[in-house]
């Protein structure tokens, strides 16, 4: 079976949950990095989803003009 795909708003929402841990001291030194590493590749992927869109709406805009 094909993995889905994940949305921007799953990622940000595990994103909000693994900052939740860490702001709370939730997690073991030995999770640490991992979760760490895990977050930095969320926020690429939300990044890059965002920029995408931005030009996706970009060129929707200039289409009308």
């Amino acid at each position: 079976m094909a993995k889905k795909e994940q949305t921007y708003g799953e990622a940000m929402q595990e994103l909000q949950d693994i900052m939740y841990r860490i702001e709370n001291e939730e997690l073991d030194v030995d999770v640490l990095l991992e979760e760490v590493k895990k977050a930095a590749t969320l926020i690429k992927f939300c990044k890059d989803k965002l920029q995408k869109t931005n030009i996706e709406i970009q060129k929707i805009l200039d289409k009308i003009e």
